[in-house]
C-alpha cells in the first residue's frame, strides 16, 4: 500500500512539474497573455481538465517553481538546530537553498523566468505564495525567540526576511552578473544589523 501510494504522489509530482514547466516554456516564448490553460495542457500531453487537478490558473501554474522553492527554504529553516540565533538560522538556509537551486551555473529555466519579470498577472499569486509562507515561517520563528512580544517579533522577522530575500533575488534576475548565492549573502549581512542587532538572541552570533 505504501509503495503504490508513494508511486501515485511521484507521477502527480512529475505531473505538476510537466504542467509548470509547458507553462513557462509557452509563456516566456510567447508572452503571459497569449497562453491559454488548453494550450499549457498540450503542451504537457494532458487534458483540460487534468490540468484544473493541479492549477487554478495558468498564472498559478507559473509561479508554482516559486512556490516550491519556498517550501524548501521553509523546511530548511525547520532542519536547523533550535538554539541557534533565528537570524543565523535564516541566513544560513537562504544561502543552501540558493546553492542547491542555482549551484555553479544558472539553471535552464532562469532565462525563461527572465522574460516574465515584473508581468502584472503574476503579482497576485507571488504575494499569495510570500504570505503564505510568511505565516508558517512566523509560526517556526515564534519557538526560537525568547523575547517580549514574541508573536509580533516573529512576524516582522519573518516579513523582513522574506522582503530581503525577493529584493535579492529581482534584483539579481535584472542583474545577473553576481552568483546568486553572493548576491543574496550580500543581503543579508547588510540587513543584519537593523534586524539582528547585537546582544540578542535574534542576532547573527558572528
Amino acid at each position: 500500500m505504501d509503495e503504490t501510494t508513494g508511486l501515485r504522489e511521484r507521477k502527480k509530482a512529475a505531473t505538476r512539474l510537466a504542467l509548470h514547466e509547458a507553462a513557462l516554456r509557452l509563456a516566456a516564448d510567447e508572452g503571459i497573455d497569449a497562453v491559454t490553460v488548453e494550450a499549457i495542457a498540450d503542451a504537457a500531453n494532458v487534458s483540460r481538465r487534468t490540468f484544473s487537478n493541479y492549477f487554478s490558473s495558468k498564472e498559478q501554474a507559473l509561479f508554482y517553481g516559486d512556490t516550491m522553492r519556498l517550501h524548501r527554504l521553509l523546511q530548511l529553516i525547520r532542519e536547523q538546530p533550535v538554539d541557534e540565533a533565528p537570524w543565523t538560522v535564516l541566513s544560513r538556509a537562504a544561502e543552501r537553498l540558493t546553492e542547491e537551486v542555482f549551484g555553479a551555473s544558472e539553471p535552464s529555466w532562469l532565462a525563461q523566468r527572465r522574460k516574465l519579470r515584473g508581468h502584472p498577472g503574476l503579482a497576485p499569486h507571488q504575494v499569495a505564495a510570500y504570505a503564505a509562507i510568511e505565516r508558517d515561517l512566523a509560526a517556526e520563528l515564534a519557538h526560537r525567540l525568547t523575547d517580549d512580544d514574541v508573536a509580533l517579533r516573529s512576524r516582522l522577522l519573518a516579513a523582513t526576511f522574506l522582503a530581503i530575500l525577493r529584493v535579492a533575488v529581482q534584483h539579481w534576475i535584472e542583474h545577473p552578473g553576481d552568483p546568486m548565492a553572493e548576491t543574496v549573502r550580500t543581503a543579508l549581512v547588510a540587513a543584519a544589523p537593523a534586524v539582528a542587532p547585537g546582544g540578542h538572541r535574534t542576532s547573527t552570533g558572528t
